[in-house]
């Protein structure tokens, strides 16, 4: 019986006192008997918690008390365990690396697209203008070959840093598209469309709530495979069941959120 509820969720948000944060959450995570991920930094907050549907949601109606976290929205999943080992909360520079200080999503938002309005664009070929739709994948290598949509753009990159550089190198190729980034969870695709846009593409658009989201909400329809997520779990079915994995890909899919 899946009796652990997942979650994941993120935001873009200022958070001068991350280091304080850190203690804090750390405490009232452990007292709801937790485990999972919480990263920290000044540009927001960006988890992945697993426990008793009771003590998760607890946790985060406890953090929409601050009112910085008060319209956080957690993509949900099940599993019959809890899929990570322990309870860590870590500062970073950065929740979701990029090494290009510019983009600060909290000051503003690329365009969004929800996961039905995806799905009918990619079923009749086009956007609501006629525009051609191309579907960007932002993920790492290793994380697309699990799955991904359908002739979705995939530049093998091996870490979200190489993205910029990548855009460049390609950027005369989705001219006149409108262009949909998606990752997991949308937390890498928020910053990969403000970064297009400020290279001068017109029509880009992030996918809103990521893959995570798309199968939540859809039938899944256009994507092929499933999607690699940073626990023992490793990759979920665009039903969001786990995919039976071995131990060592279980150690090595936890250890990833880690770097």
């Amino acid at each position: 019986m899946n009796s652990v509820l997942n979650i994941s969720c993120y935001k873009f948000v200022p958070l001068p006192d991350a280091a304080q944060l850190k203690e804090t959450l750390l405490t009232q995570a452990r007292a709801a008997q937790l485990k999972g991920t919480i990263l920290l930094a000044e540009e927001g907050i960006n988890f992945f918690l697993a426990g008793p549907a009771e003590a998760v949601r607890g946790f985060v109606d406890a953090l929409r008390e601050d009112a910085r976290f008060a319209d956080l929205a957690p993509k949900e999943s099940w599993s019959d365990h809890v899929p990570f080992r322990k309870m860590l909360v870590k500062v970073k520079r950065e929740i979701i690396r990029m090494d290009h200080p510019t983009i600060r999503p909290a000051q503003g938002r690329a365009p969004a697209v929800d996961p039905a309005t995806l799905r009918r664009w990619l079923e009749q070929g086009h956007d609501d203008h006629g525009r051609a739709v191309v579907t960007l994948d932002t993920r790492n290598d290793f994380e697309v070959d699990a799955g991904t949509f359908d002739n979705a753009i995939d530049w093998r990159i091996s870490k979200f840093t190489e993205f910029p550089d990548a855009l460049r190198a390609h950027k005369s190729e989705l001219q006149d598209k409108t262009v949909v980034s998606f990752c997991t969870g949308g937390i890498r695709c928020e910053k990969a469309a403000i970064l297009m846009r400020e290279e001068g593409l017109e029509h880009v658009y992030q996918l809103e709530g990521g893959i995570l989201k798309y199968f939540e909400n859809t039938d899944g329809a256009h994507y092929h495979g499933g999607c690699f997520v940073f626990d023992e779990r490793v990759v979920l079915e665009n039903d969001l069941s786990a995919r039976t994995a071995t131990d060592t890909a279980a150690a090595a899919a936890e250890n990833a959120i880690k770097k």
